[in-house]
């Protein structure tokens, strides 16, 4: 089944929302990216917040799945987005690269009250609310506009400057690439 990239709907009033993701007790998320960008990216996954989001990207981490997968949308002040396990491996053909997910089966929302700041963590997701995968995205900036409407799995808690560092682009000319993709319980 194909799955549109990200989609973006932009609406005239968000609400009130929390500033920033509190640390909770989930594990974290350990990308090892190389490219322009090269560095380790931690990512405290917000199990208390998207337990099934944040249960299919460990199980994904943990086969190896986001191995060797490209950051296929890239947007200078926006967020940088990847995950496409089937269709943006490294090296293959990534013409198709952000319509594709996993073998498992598509996600409900888990909508919160989190707000999308700089560091924060998002599933993409076509344009119905329960299509979400295998596919995420790490927010330049703030994205006040993506509240309540995409779920929030995480947070950046180290390694920013990496994700700052990765090429732009919708494609990027030449994607980085999560090489190895862990985590830490």
């Amino acid at each position: 089944m194909l799955r549109k990239s990200l989609i973006l709907l932009a609406f005239a009033a968000t609400p009130a929302l929390a500033e920033e993701v509190v640390d909770g007790p989930g594990p974290n998320l350990v990308i090892e990216v190389s490219g322009k960008a090269n560095g380790t990216v931690v990512i405290d996954m917000a199990d208390h917040v998207a337990p099934n989001h944040v249960a299919q990207m460990v199980a994904l981490a943990k086969s190896g799945a986001y191995d060797g997968v490209v950051f296929h949308r890239v947007i200078d002040g926006f967020m940088a987005q990847t995950g496409d396990v089937s269709n943006g491996k490294a090296g293959g053909d990534l013409s198709m690269a952000g319509t594709g997910g996993s073998d498992l089966p598509d996600l409900t929302a888990e909508f919160s009250d989190l707000a999308f700041a700089r560091g924060v963590v998002g599933m993409a997701r076509a344009q119905d609310p329960d299509s979400a995968n295998s596919q995420f995205f790490i927010m330049f900036d703030q994205g006040d506009f993506l509240n309540g409407q995409y779920t929030v799995v995480g947070k950046v808690i180290s390694g920013m400057d990496v994700v700052d560092a990765i090429q732009r682009g919708e494609p990027p000319e030449t994607p980085d690439v999560m090489t190895k993709v862990t985590v830490q319980e």
